[in-house]
């Protein structure tokens, strides 16, 4: 970051130097001058003379010569665009701080780290190669060692490595399965710095508030740490999450980092910006930095309660309840809703008659919060949805959401039905009509690579899994659940985008998103329902002719 304000302060000293006054202004500034100056003016009037006299020679034996012809467009353009990236490089610097220095030393760190790995694996490969006589050639650094350094680099690579993953429209497939396994799993920081955080956002002493605060986190990942806890007044149970120390400086300093990288590459190659580089780059830095700010996750929960409220649903599904009073910008306080996942077959079949019901309403109540709400839930893995005591579904974690514009949810809605009926040119049709592209489709060939793809759906099998426990007076019970294969799902979404791509079709990011999740609820389907066709049965409500209206939540306060 030194070097960036040094660059800086070099670029506009030259554009101090350059910035050349008129002579008339410099005649001003030298009837001014006084002493060693004064010399020095005598000696520019004796040269602009001699200058003047000159030109008027040159003027008198050629008057057809012509004046100095000015830079290219293209050339201004580019000068133009240098200084506008000197100044953002400036403005970074300046933010960033002294925090850059510190930042640059733990990456330093992270790659030799991972590169002594790969070295020491290469070694390896080499010695078993002479011991066995065999050629030996290098495995170039891939996916697999970028993977391991995003893990070592913490938290914002962490969060960019699930970008990359739950982005098959933008990123290789070779990167977006290898990212899948990308692990957001870091130790718990210590109790008290949570204490100290709650404490200081509160304004509040602790036991004033929480009954108590289980100093053993629910869960611990790369930006936030859960708790649960029992409010002192209600004495009702909740959840508190707890953004990391230094987690939002971490954001700030590697986000600038990448965002000017990916600015300087696209001034030094403009073929660069044919890739909308810095604009995905752009969306990802703005994704990032609100995720680690809660008020925005508190407004998509209230904004889901909102529509599902508005729309009579509180029977079918519901959301945790926010406390705002006791959340901040870093604390997020909810209620705590218990249930078993929507995996577990046993367990649901304990808690409600009909399973193919309960997933009905998960659909219904899922379906129209795309076009009732500005977001969508973009994370509805088994461990989001749960079944809870009362036979409700309840969607939590809001911390992904994608949001989806009513001309490409129209494009969508084509497309989901056309799943329904086999109609595979209609489902070509529909993403021609989604994806941005040049050229011209062939949309029968396209219609029978999708049916390809869309047979072997009904290949893909989960695995029942059986569990054996304890039960009364020493009896042994049998419970059933299903291990939904993750990388099956991401291999056919990569399949669909492959096949979409060779057409010259390039989809936006959310489409990607809501494609992932109707995977998930096939997966749930062929669980709870297997007789059940989501995309051609009338309890099912897949339309854009229901009412429409936007349920905004209330504005959240300004926080701490």
């Amino acid at each position: 970051m030194t070097t960036m304000a040094f660059t800086s302060t070099t670029a506009s000293a030259f554009r101090l130097i350059t910035a050349v006054s008129s002579p008339e202004e410099l005649g001003s500034s030298r009837s001014r001058g006084t002493g060693w100056a004064s010399t020095s003016n005598r000696v520019l009037l004796h040269r602009e003379s001699q200058r003047r006299s000159s030109s008027l020679a040159v003027r008198a034996v050629s008057t057809t010569s012509k004046a100095p012809s000015s830079p290219p467009a293209d050339q201004t353009e580019r000068f133009a665009k240098l200084n506008d990236l000197l100044v953002e490089v400036a403005k970074t610097a300046a933010n960033t701080g002294p925090r850059g220095a510190v930042r640059l030393a733990q990456g330093i760190e992270a790659v030799a780290t991972v590169g002594a790995e790969w070295l020491l694996q290469q070694t390896q490969g080499a010695q078993i190669s002479v011991n066995s006589r065999t050629p030996f050639a290098v495995d170039p650094p891939g996916p697999k060692q970028l993977r391991k350094l995003f893990e070592k680099l913490g938290a914002t690579y962490i969060k960019l490595g699930q970008f990359i993953a739950s982005a098959p429209t933008l990123f290789p497939a070779e990167y977006v399965k290898e990212f899948q396994s990308c692990l957001d799993k870091t130790p718990p920081i210590p109790f008290n710095q949570i204490q100290a955080i709650i404490r200081q956002d509160l304004g509040r002493r602790l036991e004033d508030v929480y009954e108590y605060i289980d100093p053993e986190p629910l869960a611990s990942a790369s930006i936030a740490q859960v708790h649960a806890a029992k409010l002192k007044e209600s004495q009702k149970d909740v959840v508190i999450k707890v953004l990391k120390p230094g987690v939002e400086d971490t954001l700030t300093v590697d986000l600038n980092f990448i965002y000017i990288t990916a600015k300087v590459l696209e001034f030094l190659n403009p073929q660069i910006s044919r890739t909308s580089l810095v604009g995905i780059v752009g969306d990802i830095r703005a994704s990032m930095l609100e995720e680690v700010d809660f008020r925005k996750e508190a407004m998509n929960i209230e904004a889901f309660r909102n529509y599902i409220e508005a729309t009579g649903s509180t029977r079918l599904a519901t959301a945790p309840y926010v406390y705002r009073h006791l959340s901040s910008r870093r604390v997020l306080t909810m209620e705590r809703l218990f249930g078993s996942p929507l995996t577990d077959l046993d367990s649901i079949r304990s808690i409600v008659p009909n399973p193919e019901a309960t997933l009905i309403n998960a659909l219904n109540v899922w379906f129209g919060s795309l076009i009732a709400c500005e977001t969508f839930h973009a994370d509805v893995h088994a461990g989001n949805l749960l079944v809870l005591k009362d036979g409700r579904i309840g969607f939590i974690d809001f911390g992904i959401v994608g949001r989806i514009s009513p001309a490409t949810w129209i494009a969508m809605e084509t497309f989901l039905q056309s799943i329904g009926t086999n109609q595979y040119s209609a489902m070509a049709k529909a993403l021609v009509t989604m994806g941005a592209t040049a050229e011209t489709v062939d949309i029968d060939n396209f219609a029978r690579d999708l049916e390809k793809i869309f047979s072997a759906v009904g290949e893909l099998d989960s695995d029942l899994l059986i569990t054996a426990a304890g039960g009364p007076g020493g009896a042994t019970t049998m419970a059933a659940s299903v291990a939904f294969d993750e990388q099956q799902v991401n291999a056919l979404l990569l399949e669909v985008i492959r096949v979409s791509e060779s057409y010259g079709l390039r989809f936006p990011r959310e489409f990607g998103l809501l494609l992932k999740q109707l995977l998930y609820f096939d997966r749930y389907t062929r669980l709870l329902a297997p007789g059940l066709n989501v995309f051609d049965d009338d309890r099912v409500q897949i339309s854009t002719n229901r009412d429409t209206t936007y349920y905004p939540p209330p504005s959240f306060g300004s926080g701490r």
